[in-house]
C-alpha cells in the first residue's frame, strides 16, 4: 500500500515539476492590502536502517512515508501587519494528525526590524534556521536537530532587525518552550504540540550574524553565483523549567523513570560560519550545550549526575556542476556527551538533482554512524532517498 501511494505521488510530482513557477507560495486573492497566498512542501522518503555492534541485538528496518507534507496559508489585510499558519500533516503520531509549524503574526511597519508573536523559530542554530526544504544533506546535522539541545520552534515574540546594507543582522525571542524527558535526547519543541509529559519552561535567545562581503541568505546549495560571500555568527539561548509539570520526578526530588528524566535547567553557545559563491556552498558549527536534571543524582542516556554538557561540531559542504542540476555534497558531524563511551560521529555522502532549484529536487545520501548513540563499538548506517516538490 505505502508502494503504491509512493509511486502515485512520485508521478503527480513529475507532472506537476514543469507547471509550477519558481516563486514560492501561490498568491489566491490580492486586492489593495488585502493578500492571501497559500504554499506547501512535500517530502517523501525512503529509508534503510541498519546498526552493527549492539550487544543489546542489531536493528535493520527500512520504510516509505512522509517526512514532511506541510501546507500553509498566509496573508494581510492591512497594511504593516502579516500573519502565517503552517501545519504538518507528514507528523501525524498517535492521536495527534497534524503538528502545528509556523503560527503567528509579524508588524512589519518599523524600518529594517519586524516583530513576530506566536509560533516561530527560535534565533539558535545556524543549522536549524535553514528551511529543510533548502538543505544539502536529506537530514540535518547534529548542530541543528532539536533532539540534542537546540531549541525548536518557541511560543512567543521575536524581534529582528539589519543594518548596514544587510551587512549585521541580529534577532532576540522569549517565549514558553517544552522538553521531552526521554533521557537519551535532549529534545525541545512548541508548547503549540504539547504531549502530556512534557516538562513546561521559558526559554530566552539571542544572535548576531555578521556579512562582510554584503548579506548571505542561509540557504545552501550555491546555484554558480558570480562572487564569493561568507558569514559568520554567534548565538546563545537559556531555558529554565517552570516546575508545572515534572512528571518523573517525586516530591523528595527523586526521578521514577530510568527512560525519563525532567529537565531543570539548559543553556547553549553557537559559533558557526558559512561561505557561498561559484557553485561551491559550505557550511561550518560547533555548539556547547549544557543540561541539568531535577533529580540532581540522575544516571542515564546523556546525563551522569544529573548534568550533561554536549559538545556538538558539524561540517558539510558541495559543489554544483555548472548545468545547476547536479550537486555532490558531504559532511561530518560529531556529537559528544558526559555519559557516552565515546563521541557519536557520522560521515555523509549524496548527490542532489534539481529540476527547478530547490523548488523540485531528489536526493540520494548515504550516512555511516561510529559509536552510535555514543556507544562503543556500535556502528549503524542509513541509506536515504528523498523527493521534494515546493509550491
Amino acid at each position: 500500500m505505502r508502494r503504491d501511494l509512493f509511486t502515485c505521488l512520485t508521478g503527480a510530482v513529475l507532472a506537476l515539476m514543469g507547471a509550477v513557477p519558481a516563486a514560492a507560495g501561490i498568491t489566491v486573492y490580492e486586492e489593495g492590502d488585502k493578500k492571501l497566498e497559500i504554499g506547501g512542501r512535500v517530502q517523501i522518503q525512503y529509508l534503510n536502517f541498519e546498526t552493527d555492534g549492539d550487544p543489546a541485538g542489531d536493528e535493520e528496518f527500512d520504510e516509505i512515508f512522509f517526512r514532511r507534507l506541510r501546507l500553509y496559508i498566509a496573508g494581510t489585510v492591512t497594511r504593516d501587519w502579516y500573519a502565517k499558519i503552517q501545519f504538518d500533516f507528514g507528523k501525524a503520531e498517535d492521536a495527534n494528525e497534524v503538528a502545528i509549524k509556523d503560527a503567528y503574526i509579524q508588524y512589519l511597519g518599523l524600518a529594517r526590524h519586524k516583530i513576530t508573536i506566536g509560533n516561530a523559530k527560535t534565533p539558535f542554530s545556524r543549522e536549524f534556521l535553514t528551511s529543510s526544504k533548502r538543505q544539502q544533506l536529506i537530514e540535518r546535522s547534529f548542530a541543528g536537530e532539536h533532539n540534542f539541545g537546540s531549541p525548536d520552534r518557541n511560543l512567543g515574540v521575536r524581534l529582528e532587525g539589519q543594518q548596514f546594507d544587510k551587512k549585521l543582522g541580529y534577532m532576540v525571542s522569549a517565549g514558553a518552550e517544552d522538553h521531552d524527558p526521554a533521557v537519551n535526547r535532549m529534545d525541545f519543541d512548541s508548547p503549540a504540540n504539547r504531549q502530556i509529559d512534557w516538562n513546561q519552561g521559558w526559554l530566552a535567545a539571542a544572535r548576531v550574524d555578521w556579512h562582510p562581503l554584503g548579506y548571505v541568505a542561509l540557504d545552501q546549495g550555491d546555484f554558480h553565483s558570480d562572487s564569493w560571500r561568507f558569514n559568520v555568527s554567534l548565538a546563545a539561548y537559556a531555558w529554565m523549567n517552570d516546575d508545572d509539570n515534572n512528571t518523573f520526578t517525586d516530591a523528595n526530588g527523586v526521578g521514577t523513570n530510568p527512560d525519563k528524566a525532567d529537565l531543570d535547567e539548559a543553556s547553549g553557545i553557537e559559533m558557526s560560519a558559512g561561505v557561498r559563491g561559484h557553485g561551491f556552498s559550505a557550511d561550518v558549527e560547533y555548539q556547547m550545550i549544557s543540561g541539568d536534571t531535577v533529580d540532581e543524582t540522575f544516571t542515564g542516556g546523556l546525563y551522569r549526575d544529573g548534568t550533561t554538557d554536549l559538545d556538538i561540531f558539524a561540517l558539510e559542504g558541495g559543489y554544483m556542476l555548472p548545468n545547476n542540476h547536479l550537486e555532490f555534497v558531504a559532511g561530518w558531524d560529531s556529537l559528544d556527551a558526559d555519559n557516552y563511551d565515546d563521541a557519536w560521529t557520522r560521515t555523509k555522502i549524496g548527490v542532489n538533482w534539481f529540476w527547478n532549484k530547490h523548488k523540485a529536487k531528489i536526493q540520494f545520501s548515504y550516512r555511516k554512524s561510529d559509536n552510535y548513540l555514543g556507544e562503543a563499538g556500535v556502528d549503524a548506517d542509513v541509506i536515504t532517498t528523498q523527493m521534494q516538490f515546493v509550491f
